[in-house]
């Protein structure tokens, strides 16, 4: 039996979406900037998509900006404040200790530019506290930037109360929803969202394309310099194809969004009732809100680098964290956060559960990794 269970690190392309998208590959293949017909037909389908996902998230076609996916976006947002910053004396960063390595990686590089940065720490189940955004944030800060909901844990953030907060200081605040959306309601139509970064194959799109909201008013800086493309904010001829399957799957995924939700979470709480009852292990993020297919458990004595080629040669597809850090000899930073030792976190498997799980394939999972699991204990039990 095969089992994906990695939806977190990239989701399969919808047959609806792959129809939408293909036309634009033989068909009506114009360049966009063209003033010819087939190129016109490009366009339009661009403004077409453009005014679906502002339509979905509740803002103005002219606030998305399409890039090529969600690390372009949250460079873009990153860059796009420290600008900013700079134009009104704010030099001071905010992100929380968890964010995706995106933010991470850009705020150490906008850290030796001369900006002052603070990674807010978590709680033990992975939230930031609004206090302790109140107690960082100075009439300097430019920008609060903390995930709508975590990539390894799935935990979700008040993101309302600390978007609240970062503007009473006068501070932007940007929102990597790259995981959330498609997954849990995100509406940007309170008007609390300054920059928000979405990534199309997160939510059974195809890969290579994104975008990024900027709030009306925000001069969006450019990464990419060279034509005029979306408003001359990010230059290169459109990536059509992608962009109209982004739409059409964004909006299958909010309109049957909480179809899906209860099933994944049905079959995610079955599969962590039936791991707990194996003894010696642990749920992380397990007591607050969370992403209704994400599972991340410790498994007490057992490496995961142990346990992945186990479970990948009985055609089951898990990962220890993040898709974007595998490989790294390094435990997963957003467990470390959580207070876990390097142990426990290199101890520990993400499950991201898709929307087409089956109760078979639940038990063949926890089946599989409870043998597994109970083998390797045995084996280290004689050694």
């Amino acid at each position: 039996m095969f089992v994906y269970a990695d939806n977190a690190a990239t989701t399969r392309v919808l047959p609806k979406v792959l129809e939408a998208m293909l036309p634009y590959f033989t068909e009506q293949y114009g360049n966009p900037s063209s003033t010819y017909p087939l190129g016109q037909e490009a366009s339009r389908a661009l403004i077409g998509s453009r005014e679906t996902i502002a339509r979905l998230l509740g803002c103005r076609p002219r606030e998305i900006t399409f890039t090529s996916g969600g690390s372009e976006s949250d460079n873009q947002a990153l860059r796009t404040a420290a600008a900013w910053g700079k134009k009104h004396g704010r030099t001071h960063l905010i992100a929380s200790a968890i964010e995706h390595h995106a933010i991470l990686h850009t705020l150490e590089a906008l850290q030796k530019e001369g900006f002052a940065v603070t990674l807010l720490p978590v709680n033990q189940e992975g939230q930031v506290e609004p206090d302790t955004l109140s107690r960082a944030l100075t009439p300097e800060t430019a920008l609060v930037s903390v995930m709508t909901a975590n990539n390894e844990t799935g935990a979700l953030q008040p993101i309302r109360e600390l978007a609240a907060l970062a503007h009473e200081q006068g501070a932007l605040f940007h929102t990597d929803g790259v995981q959330a959306l498609g997954h849990v309601p995100v509406t940007l139509e309170a008007g609390n969202i300054d920059f928000l970064s979405g990534s199309a194959h997160k939510f059974h799109g195809p890969k290579g394309v994104g975008f990024l909201f900027t709030k009306q008013g925000i001069e969006l800086e450019s990464l990419i310099f060279g034509g005029e493309q979306e408003r001359g904010k990010r230059a290169g001829t459109e990536n059509v194809p992608g962009i109209v399957g982004m739409a059409a799957a964004l909006e299958e995924a909010v309109n049957n969004l909480d179809a899906n939700a209860r099933k994944m979470a049905e079959a995610r709480d079955a599969l962590e009732a039936k791991l707990l009852a194996l003894g010696g292990t642990r749920v992380h993020s397990g007591q607050v809100p969370r992403l209704p297919g994400h599972l991340n458990m410790a498994f007490d004595g057992v490496p995961a680098e142990a346990l992945l080629p186990l479970l990948g040669m009985a055609d089951i597809c898990v990962s220890a964290g993040s898709a974007c850090a595998s490989g790294s000899p390094e435990p997963s930073h957003v467990l470390l956060a959580l207070g876990c030792t390097p142990e426990e976190a290199r101890s520990s498997l993400r499950f991201s559960l898709g929307d087409d799980i089956t109760r078979e394939q639940v038990d063949y999972t926890a089946q599989t990794l409870i043998r597994e699991v109970q083998r390797l204990r045995q084996l280290e039990h004689r050694l």
